[in-house]
């Protein structure tokens, strides 16, 4: 799994002009499902996102976590994480899950992140059209792959 943690002030997911969710402070997170991920994959990840410490603390510094700040999540599924362009210039997609393994792990995941924040997270819909509205906060943008645990 790939995942694109954004801090943000706040975010938002618009399908067919209509809001399908919107946060306001904590983490906008951009989901990408390769082919070989699993449960593990999506618990190792789920705890290093709750834990991840980019968050200021009273002196400024990043030390506090989602958990602490008491932030909200918005989860995106974005297939393109997994592009490959090392051939020309149209990339491609053959390292993304196919819906049925994809589909359940981003749920998985979105469950498993929402018991660990201790609240809803919202989410775009798996495989619409989406606009993606945030403002990026720091800016601070961190890039996580289970494939690269060490």
């Amino acid at each position: 799994m790939r995942a694109v943690i954004q801090r943000v002030s706040h975010a938002s997911v618009t399908i067919d002009g209509k809001v399908k969710s919107a946060i306001g402070g904590g983490y906008l997170i951009l989901l990408g499902v390769c082919s070989d991920d699993n449960s593990e994959d999506v618990d190792w990840l789920v705890r290093k996102i709750a834990a991840l410490r980019v968050f200021d603390d009273d002196e400024g510094v990043m030390n506090r976590s989602i958990l602490d700040v008491d932030g909200e999540a918005l989860v995106v599924s974005q297939f393109t994480l997994f592009a490959s362009y090392k051939k020309g210039n149209r990339p491609s997609w053959f390292r993304a899950a196919s819906h049925d393994i994809s589909v359940p792990l981003y749920e998985e995941f979105c469950a498993k992140l929402s018991q660990s924040i201790g609240k809803p997270v919202g989410t775009g819909e798996f495989g619409a059209m989406m606009q993606v509205e945030l403002l990026n906060d720091g800016p601070v943008t961190i890039c996580m792959d289970t494939k690269n645990k060490e």
